[in-house]
């Protein structure tokens, strides 16, 4: 039963290691290249920066907004409106228009 068991597995294993003796190796990949026109990139940061300090100011607000007491449900809905339209989900997390 062992030489059977042993048999098979001789026959599994050499074909494969002899094609991949066979095989040649191959090139590392080549890392992608962007294809974003770079004036195009620096207005994106730019707008990047701008949509940040945004939400900056709201998380800055809705932190003051907790410091005075209100409650945590009232403070997250006024964040959730000042970052309308630049932001997603209920804790005003960054949008990027790609």
């Amino acid at each position: 039963m062992k030489r059977l068991l042993l048999a098979a597995v001789v026959l599994v294993v050499l074909p494969t290691l002899a094609l991949a003796a066979d095989t040649p190796a191959k090139a590392p990949a080549k890392p992608a290249q962007s294809t974003v026109d770079p004036a195009k990139a620096a207005e994106h940061a730019k707008e990047d920066v701008k949509r940040h300090r945004i939400m900056a100011a709201a998380h800055e607000a809705a932190a003051k907004c907790q410091e005075s007491g209100k409650g945590e449900d009232f403070c997250m809905a006024e964040l959730a409106k000042a970052c309308k339209g630049i932001a997603y989900g209920k804790y005003c997390g960054m949008k990027h228009p790609d």
